[in-house]
């Protein structure tokens, strides 16, 4: 179904699917979890299989609008299941684990199979999850800056476990798809980091 709007009082996207990617342990599942739940799944839980999948009505500047979460299996047998779900997706979420190198090294291949698989204007978004586990930490967030910046797309920390950002993400890149299906031709381009940016500072100044 492609991003329409219906013409009610309270206007509301069709449906946007957003893809949850990244190598297995990253996250991915804690992620959703937390963001449509409320939860944290502590322990140990059983990777998923091929793809999962959950609904979420936000409100986004008055507009509903309504995310189909795919959340991925990371392991090499499952790629070319998720593979197939890339074409159909709006947005992805491309995660990393802040303590696990291999998995902030892997995100290059991750970036080009999005490019080889998915749409050409697809919302990307790259994630440094596991954000709370300081201690443990092996990618410092400057790295993933860095490497945000050289492909070009939004970057910010997260935490599954204690809520860091995670509802900013998917708040951020529900925008900019809102924003692309309801632009009027005068205005001016949703700045999807430039709004993460501005929200952060906010957060970051509330706190202290």
């Amino acid at each position: 179904c492609p991003l329409t709007f219906s013409h009610s009082l309270c206007l509301s996207v069709c449906l946007s699917q957003v893809m949850l990617v990244g190598d297995s342990g990253v996250g991915k599942t804690c992620l959703l979890v937390r963001f449509k739940d409320g939860a944290f799944l502590a322990g140990s839980f059983i990777s998923t299989v091929g793809i999962d999948f959950r609904n979420k009505v936000m409100t986004i500047d008055a507009v509903k609008v309504k995310l189909q979460i795919w959340d991925t299996a990371g392991q090499e047998r499952f790629r070319s299941v998720t593979h197939a779900y890339y074409r159909d997706a709006h947005a992805l979420l491309l995660l990393y684990d802040v303590t696990n190198k291999a998995s902030f090294d892997n995100i290059r291949a991750w970036l080009t199979e999005i490019h080889e698989y998915a749409q050409q204007d697809v919302v990307v978004m790259l994630l440094g999850n596991k954000a709370d586990s300081t201690h443990d930490r092996l990618v410092k967030r400057e790295e993933g800056e860095k490497l945000a910046k050289e492909f070009g797309v939004p970057f910010m920390e997260t935490s599954a476990k204690s809520g860091l950002n995670v509802e900013l993400a998917f708040t951020a890149v529900a925008k900019e798809l809102k924003h692309r299906t309801m632009k009027e031709p005068d205005e001016p381009k949703f700045q999807l980091q430039e709004y993460v940016d501005k929200e952060m500072r906010t957060v970051g100044c509330c706190r202290s």
